[in-house]
């Protein structure tokens, strides 16, 4: 395990994705790394990233020192020079971002930085590397916690779990993100953070639904205690281990999410709460609400197990089944107490 630690902290870190999490992934990483590779799948974004000293559309207050940064739009080119590849896009592109890799990845570490499912496949980001990639679950882990990208940038305090089965290593990368304005701690359940963190897109969308129908704090409030209990009894059913679902990673990433302006899953429930069609608001939003497929995605790994989902069946009638969001609510709200 020395030498593996040893190899871990030598290891060249390649970040895969272009958007404001990987634009704020890459900015945490680089308070301690001397240099990082960097995929970005569009030349002239990284060009303009060059010339301009920061992502030209994502997070463009921060800027890099581009010399510790090799770029490429050829993902085998930054796969082969590195050892640790960070996953930091959309969840519903992971397979059309990964579709020209031809390398063979089995060797090395992954570290996901999505809060997604991929879809059509209905499996979280580590389950689809082991069985996709053959990837050992010990050479993948998942970061996760509140963390709003826009907030990263403004190196305001935050708090990031890294989960993986093998806990030294897990120690190993907490210390490689810890700096002045990220804390870190470490965890075991990986499954548990990965689903926690797609449920939780879901319940920011059932609240903004809420919000945009005008309903005040007090409900909101009801709202996301139902909301982390709903979590819980999923987390229990899907992988049953010993988990604080009080903890930062799981109810802290659901307020944050629930109530932030940041979040683009609330903002969407919010459009969608206002009587905006779900294409209409994903056009007007030019951004990804991950919680629209993660309903979805979860609503048909439930059908096997037949947990009661009330947040997560209301969310789904009205953005799939298409019914009204105001009569979905009202049924809703009879629900808690």
């Amino acid at each position: 395990m020395v030498r593996e630690a040893m190899l871990i902290r030598r290891s060249k870190i390649a970040v895969l994705g272009g958007g404001s999490w990987a634009t704020a992934i890459a900015k945490i990483f680089l308070s301690k790394e001397k240099s990082i590779n960097w995929y970005m799948r569009r030349d002239d974004r990284i060009a303009d990233f060059i010339r301009l000293g920061h992502n030209p559309a994502y997070l463009t207050d921060v800027t890099f020192d581009t010399s510790r940064i090799r770029f490429s739009s050829d993902i085998n080119k930054i796969v082969d020079e590195s050892d640790t590849l960070i996953l930091v896009t959309p969840s519903p592109y992971v397979k059309s971002h990964l579709e020209k890799l031809t390398k063979d990845i089995s060797g090395k570490t992954i570290l996901s930085a999505i809060k997604g499912i991929v879809p059509d496949e209905n499996l979280s980001i580590s389950e689809y590397f082991m069985k996709r990639y053959h990837i050992p679950s010990e050479n993948i882990l998942v970061v996760s916690g509140p963390s709003h990208a826009e907030e990263i940038a403004l190196e305001r305090l935050s708090y990031l779990t890294i989960a993986c089965s093998n806990k030294k290593k897990a120690e190993l990368f907490a210390e490689k993100m810890a700096n002045n304005y990220i804390r870190t701690s470490v965890s075991e359940d990986i499954l548990g953070i990965e689903y926690g963190a797609v449920l939780k897109n879901v319940y920011a969308i059932a609240a903004g639904i809420c919000y945009g129908q005008k309903y005040g704090d007090n409900f909101h409030a009801v709202l996301i205690s139902n909301a982390i209990r709903e979590m819980d009894r999923f987390l229990k059913a899907i992988d049953p281990m010993p988990r604080n679902i009080d903890s930062s990673v799981y109810l802290g990433d659901l307020l944050v999410t629930s109530y932030s302006n940041f979040s683009r899953n609330r903002v969407f429930g919010t459009m969608i709460g206002k009587g905006y069609s779900v294409k209409s608001a994903q056009i007007e939003m030019e951004m990804v609400a991950e919680g629209y497929y993660g309903t979805k995605c979860i609503k048909e790994i439930n059908e096997h197990f037949h947990i009661d989902m009330p947040i997560l069946d209301t969310v789904y009638n009205i953005l799939y089944d298409k019914k009204n969001s105001a009569t979905e609510i009202i049924k809703l709200t009879n629900r808690f107490n």
